[in-house]
């Protein structure tokens, strides 16, 4: 039977509806500083708008991609720092569109909490904002989800998806890609945002350390600053390089290490032949190896070890795509082998 006195009410069941108002109106200007001429639309409506004429070539294709940031998530939680996992949600979408080639229009991100804290959720989005401003795209909308009893206090999860455009003749899909082709490589920043679960075993569960501890590898870093350290986003070079040179293939390096992402853009019945030495490993992927005293070939089929991403070229190209890329504000794209 309903108490008439005490109707209950939805701020009862743990669903702040001023929360997520104070929320929004401390994300918005988050959000506005990302938008380019193309956003036709305000926050605050039904969906996101992005007018695309006159973009791109004649005959434009849409690109798109969806990804969380997974168990990295809990480092957030671990060490109160919730800044940069929003700059991790952008970039596992937006590298992997622009491995075709396209130019990232637009970012919208679904976040889930157990219960809405305004200025947390104004922490996390403004990483979402500034990993779009890196990512040269809008954060054009959004959704955020109060769920109590479905996420602890505290907890949330974050997922997104990016659109991006080409023109059908510029899509890069590995299919010129032949024998002797030389692997270019763009330093990653760390782990980024694969494996995490892996980590949290070998550094906390048997290795013992807590986030706030350093580690001899970590040069004064506290194992959560390493560990959270977020996820580079190559937008930028890789418009460099495909301006400059004929990028025959594109691999983002995440789940799979690298050769099982490299694998997904070379032709069928060709190899790779990968010098490991060819590139500074960070240190942080020592840390974790030691700590957990995980296998070589294991640390490879898991972790990126430091290449983030990885342009597939013909040898006389290498030289000026690597040139271009640096120009681009990369500090160490390398050569690491050769398709064979």
């Amino acid at each position: 039977m309903t108490d008439k006195k005490n109707p209950a009410t939805y701020r009862d069941s743990g669903v702040d509806i001023d929360a997520g108002e104070r929320a929004v109106s401390l994300i918005k200007n988050m959000a506005r500083s990302t938008f380019s001429p193309q956003v036709v639309s305000d926050l605050g409506g039904f969906s996101g708008l992005f007018a695309i004429k006159d973009l791109i070539g004649p005959d434009p294709v849409l690109v798109s991609g969806t990804d969380g940031v997974g168990t990295k998530l809990k480092l957030a939680f671990m060490t109160d720092i919730h800044n940069t996992v929003g700059i991790d949600a952008v970039a596992m979408c937006v590298n992997d569109v622009i491995c075709t080639g396209a130019r990232p229009l637009f970012f919208l991100d679904y976040l889930a909490v157990g219960r809405l804290q305004p200025e947390k959720v104004a922490d996390i989005v403004s990483g979402i904002a500034e990993g779009c401003r890196r990512g040269l795209c809008a954060l054009v909308g959004g959704e955020m989800a109060e769920m109590p009893g479905f996420y602890q206090d505290g907890e949330y999860d974050i997922a997104g998806f990016c659109v991006g455009l080409v023109d059908r003749s510029r899509v890069i899909n590995g299919s010129t890609i032949e024998s002797g082709d030389t692997l270019i490589c763009l330093p990653s920043t760390g782990v980024h945002s694969n494996g995490f679960s892996l980590v949290r075993k070998a550094v906390f569960e048997i290795g013992g350390l807590t986030v706030g501890d350093t580690a001899p590898e970590l040069g004064g870093r506290t194992v959560g600053e390493a560990l959270l350290e977020p996820t580079a986003i190559y937008s930028k070079e890789v418009t460099a390089m495909t301006g400059a040179a004929r990028v025959k293939g594109l691999a983002h390096i995440t789940g799979g290490g690298l050769e099982g992402n490299l694998m997904r853009v070379i032709p069928e019945g060709l190899s790779l032949d990968i010098d490991w030495s060819a590139w500074k490993r960070p240190a942080v992927f020592d840390m974790i190896q030691r700590l957990g005293g995980i296998e070589e070939d294991e640390m490879r089929r898991v972790f990126n070890l430091g290449v983030g991403m990885v342009a597939v070229v013909s040898p006389q190209d290498a030289e000026k795509t690597i040139a271009a890329a640096r120009a681009a504000g990369c500090a160490a794209p390398v050569i690491m082998g050769s398709v064979k």
